[in-house]
Order: structure tokens, then C-alpha cells, then sequence
């Protein structure tokens, strides 16, 4: 069976890697609103920019499954989840206690197609954490997810669902410890909080701290009981170039992967810390954003790349296609070639843009002492946590290459531990194919085009992507989150 094409090679261990690439030709298509800053747009543009580089030839390209009620529900409240399924835009007035009570409204905003575009970012990333658990690729690529703020109950920073806690939580049937490494601006709330806990998943975020959305990610929050420890957070200030970033970045990851040796990395790559970002602050270039890519791939360690945050969106196309070539060891040209969306990089046109001269308030002192901090706080944790599974859930099995599934359904397991799942319909295409807003101009002179073509390209292999997760649901109302149960009966603080 074929699995897609190689890599090439790349860096000092010339390893090939084999890369599978998730991707809905819809998900360029839904829209936030008039003026929100989050556009899903840019995943179409990253796509033209891939294929007109030539890089899709290289890379397994996968249609994701939308993940179904019970897979959200492996993290989520049920409760919840049925608010997403059902709320939309015509009836959200008759509903304001329930917007309130799960912060749906202002920054995450009800849409056409809200639901839909969950079950296809959180798709991609699960297929994605499938692909590698069987084998199938090194790497697993979904530019769609990566939406690190949702809660348990609740959605935050225009993001509703956690497609990375369920990514990892598939991820920890195969292997005891997975590390989560988050690069975008924001602080990985979502994640953190998800797996305060368990010493199973290492979470570093590197992120803008100090009067700044979601306001956690303090040094001191390093985990509690038995994860003490492990989460870290190393807490920026504005103007962050390349080399102070990766003075940071490099000898604390290092040490992450010589102590806690994990057996997967997910790694988010929010392009809001680059560089003239419509809402960040950092000063990053796209090579020196990528080369937090580079780094984890150097590792040989089944790795998940993931999206995230990026406002001024041609530089995210610009960053996201680089950093798939960066993950397939493909060196691609600066100028840019001719594409449907080639008028969003003008007037360079080129790959690469430059940094601003912008002051970069991490002063050598301040970047010492939290360097010194963190490789401190690591260096209690002696060996890597040796983890007894028990009563594991058996492995997400790949669907047949060439099987047929004329019932959408049939695609997952049929016994499904929700009622609403044997009585779900298709949802309604409801979603805006043409949109065209007027240019916004942020303060800083940050022009963003945010109109919509329906591109649709070909793609070279469409498969299957994931069955369902077999996991039980919960209601709002209960305290923890269901990160332990995947391996365990353990009382979920005694992992």
C-alpha cells in the first residue's frame, strides 16, 4: 500500500521523513464575521502557496474525517458539545444564558457552519495523532488545528474546541509520555490546564506574558501533584528576535527531550509571534519561527504540527508553507510563484519579509534568569516517569486504502456509547463561499483582505482519516477533565 511520498532529506542525520498533510477544501470557507481578526481563509491560501511550490507531490494529502459527538466528548461536557451542534446563528437570541454560560458571543462568535468547522479542525489533528500511532508517517501535519485556548465547558480566544488535548489523548494510547511545545504568541492555557496533573505530557509554552489575553503562563505555574513540574512556561516581553528566542528555545527543549524522553511531539505553530502580526507583539522572522521546527524534527520523534493563532495572514500562508517544506527537508525559493492569491504578497512577492527595528525589550539578564530557572526546575526531574498501562482502549484502527463507504457513518465504530450519534443527519451546507469584506486597517497600518475565492484544488490522494475514539462522555458539571482515563482506571490525581 502506498503511504505517500518521501521527504527528502534534511540536516545532519539525513534522515528521510515520511509526511502526511490533513486538508478540507471547505475550511477556507468559514467565516468568523465582519472584522474578526481570525480567518480560516489563510489555510486556503497556505494550501495554494504548497501546491504551487510543488510540495503537496511530497507529501501524503488526507481529507479528514470530522470528528463526531463522542470524539469531542473524550474532553469536552457533553452539554457543551450539544450547544455547538445545535446553536446557530438564527437562533443564538433564544439562547443567552447559554452563550454566557459556555462564553460563546464577542471573541468566539456564532457562525454559519460553526460546528462543522470544529469537526473538521479537530479531525485533521486526531487523524493526524492516528497516522502516527500506526506508523504510517514521522510527521503529521494540520495547519487547521492548533486552536490551544478551548476550554472543558467553555470556548476562549476564537477557539471552541481543543483539537490538541484530543490529539494527545490519542496520542497517549501508544505512548506513555508526549511532549506539547507551543510557539505562539499566547499562552497554551487550554493544554496546560488540560494536563496540570499527570507527569504524561510535558506542556512549554513560549509566550507574551504580563497584560496580555489569556493572562496565565506565569514561570511559577509548573504543575501540580504528580505533574509538578511538568509544565513550564517561559514568559516574553515585546520585541523578541531570533536569537534571543532561541536562546531560550533550544537549550530548554534540549533538556526537555534528554530528561523526559517523549515518545510524540505535538508542536504548535501559532504565526501570531512573528514579526508585524495584526495582534502580537514579538519580532520573529519566519526562518527563526521555523527553526522551531527544524529543532523538533532534528529529534526523530513522531511529531504532530499543528496551527494556531496568526492575524496578518499572508505571513501566515508565508510561514506555515515554509515550515512544511522545513518538515519535509525541501529548501524552497524566496520568489514566490504565480498563484490565485499572488496579489495578497505584493509588493515583494517573495517568501521571506524582514523584521521590523522594532526595540526588543528581553534584556540578556532577563532571558538568563528564566533560562536558568527552567533548566533548574527541569533538573529535579531526574529520568523520564515510567508509566504501568493498564486496561488501555484498544488503537483507533486505520480504515482499508481503498474502501468504499457509501454511509458516512460506516466509517467509524458503530457502537457508539451516545444515542444522539445514531440519530445525527448530515448537517446542511450553510457556510458563505463568496466572501469579500472590505479592507481593515489596524492601528498599526496592518492592511488585511479577507476576501474568498471557493478554491478548490485537486489533490493528489484523498483516504480515510480516523474511526471513532471509544471514550465516555461528561456533563459540564464535573471537575476533571478526562485526561488520565485513556490508559488507566486510576482516580485521575493518582497518575
Amino acid at each position: 500500500m502506498d503511504t505517500g511520498g518521501n521527504s527528502l532529506a534534511s540536516g545532519p542525520d539525513g534522515v528521510k521523513r515520511k509526511v502526511s498533510y490533513f486538508y478540507d477544501p471547505e475550511v477556507g470557507n468559514y467565516y468568523y464575521g465582519q472584522g474578526h481578526p481570525m480567518k480560516p481563509h489563510r489555510i486556503r491560501m497556505t494550501h495554494a502557496l504548497l501546491a504551487h511550490y510543488g510540495l503537496l507531490q511530497n507529501m501524503q494529502v488526507l481529507k479528514p474525517y470530522p470528528a463526531r459527538d463522542r470524539d469531542l466528548c473524550r474532553f469536552h461536557a457533553d452539554d457543551y458539545v450539544a450547544f455547538l451542534r445545535n446553536i446557530t446563528p438564527e437562533t443564538q437570541q433564544d439562547q443567552l444564558r447559554q452563550l454566557k454560560r459556555f462564553n460563546v458571543g464577542e471573541d468566539c462568535p456564532v457562525f454559519d457552519g460553526l460546528y462543522s468547522f470544529c469537526q473538521t479542525y479537530a479531525g485533521g489533528s486526531v487523524g493526524g495523532a492516528v497516522k502516527l500511532n500506526h506508523g504510517i508517517c514521522d510527521i503529521s501535519i494540520n495547519w487547521a488545528g492548533g486552536l490551544h485556548h478551548a476550554k472543558k465547558c467553555e470556548a476562549s480566544g476564537f477557539c471552541y474546541v481543543n483539537d490538541i488535548v484530543l490529539a494527545i489523548l490519542e496520542l497517549l494510547k501508544q505512548h506513555e509520555r508526549v511532549l506539547y511545545v507551543d510557539i505562539d504568541i499566547h499562552h497554551g492555557d487550554g493544554v496546560e490546564e488540560a494536563f496540570y496533573t499527570t507527569d504524561r505530557v510535558m506542556t512549554v509554552s513560549f509566550h507574551k506574558f504580563g497584560d496580555y489575553f489569556p493572562g496565565t503562563g506565569d514561570i511559577r505555574d509548573i504543575g501540580y501533584g504528580k505533574g509538578k513540574y511538568y509544565s513550564l512556561n517561559v514568559p516574553l516581553d515585546d520585541g523578541i528576535d531570533d536569537e534571543s528566542y532561541h536562546y531560550l528555545f533550544k537549550p530548554i527543549i534540549g533538556k526537555v527531550m534528554e530528561i523526559f524522553k517523549p515518545g510524540a511531539v505535538v508542536l504548535q505553530c501559532g504565526a501570531d509571534s512573528l514579526s508585524g502580526d495584526r495582534l502580537g507583539c514579538f519580532n520573529l522572522s519566519i526562518k527563526g519561527h521555523a527553526e522551531c521546527v527544524r529543532y523538533m524534527r532534528s529529534f526523530n520523534v513522531p511529531l504532530l504540527l499543528l496551527g494556531g493563532g496568526g492575524y496578518t495572514i499572508r505571513n501566515v500562508a508565508r510561514c506555515w508553507c515554509y515550515e512544511t517544506g522545513v518538515a519535509l527537508g525541501a529548501e524552497i525559493e524566496d520568489k514566490m510563484p504565480q498563484h490565485e492569491y499572488y496579489e495578497y504578497f505584493g509588493p515583494d512577492y517573495t517568501l521571506h519579509v524582514a523584521p521590523s527595528n522594532m526595540e526588543n525589550k528581553n534584556s540578556h539578564v532577563l532571558l538568563e534568569e528564566i533560562r536558568s530557572k527552567l533548566l533548574e526546575n527541569l533538573s529535579t526531574l531526574q529520568h523520564a516517569p515510567s508509566v504501568q498501562f493498564q486496561d488501555r482502549p484498544p488503537d483507533t484502527e486505520l480504515p482499508e486504502e481503498n474502501e468504499e463507504q457509501d454511509d458516512p457513518d460506516e466509517r467509524w465504530d458503530p457502537d457508539s456509547d451516545m444515542e444522539v450519534d445514531d440519530e445525527r443527519k448530515p448537517l446542511p451546507s450553510r457556510v458563505k463561499k463568496e466572501i469579500v469584506e472590505p479592507e481593515v486597517k489596524d492601528p498599526k497600518g496592518t492592511s488585511e483582505n479577507t476576501r474568498s475565492s471557493g478554491y478548490d484544488p485537486a489533490v493528489e490522494e484523498i483516504t480515510t482519516g480516523t474511526k471513532a475514539l471509544d471514550m465516555g462522555s461528561g456533563s459540564a458539571d464535573e471537575p476533571a477533565v478526562k485526561v488520565e482515563q485513556e490508559t488507566t482506571n486510576k482516580p485521575a490525581d493518582q497518575i
